[in-house]
């Protein structure tokens, strides 16, 4: 009876799996990104972020709070800019869009 159990389980743990489920990680560009953001980022409070922003995956590459100046940067999934937020303005928008209203948090990528 036992060896029915395990083996039911197993079966119904294979048949459960989804094989045509892809994992997506972080564009190979980003570490390129990262390595010339943490050459301009303050020593501390430095890290990127993941969203989706206007139906796109989107990174959010936050320098820290050294200086006033310090402007945030947001890339797509091929690594260009959308644009920057905060700054000495405080923009807050990408795309004539409110960021943080509209932007949906997925994960945090890189703490520096």
């Amino acid at each position: 009876m036992k060896r029915i159990f395990v083996s039911l389980s197993i079966c119904f743990l294979l048949a459960s799996c989804n094989k045509n489920e892809v994992i997506i990680g972080p564009p190979e560009c980003l570490n390129d990104q990262i390595t010339e953001f943490i050459k301009g980022a303050c020593p501390y409070g430095n890290y990127v972020d993941k969203y989706k922003f206007q139906n796109e995956i989107v990174y959010v590459l936050t320098p820290g709070s050294c200086g006033a100046d310090m402007q945030t940067l947001v890339i797509n999934e091929e690594c260009q800019q959308l644009g920057t937020l905060g700054g000495i303005t405080g923009n807050t928008q990408i795309n004539g869009v409110d960021f943080y209203a509209n932007a949906q948090y997925i994960e945090g990528i890189w703490y520096g």
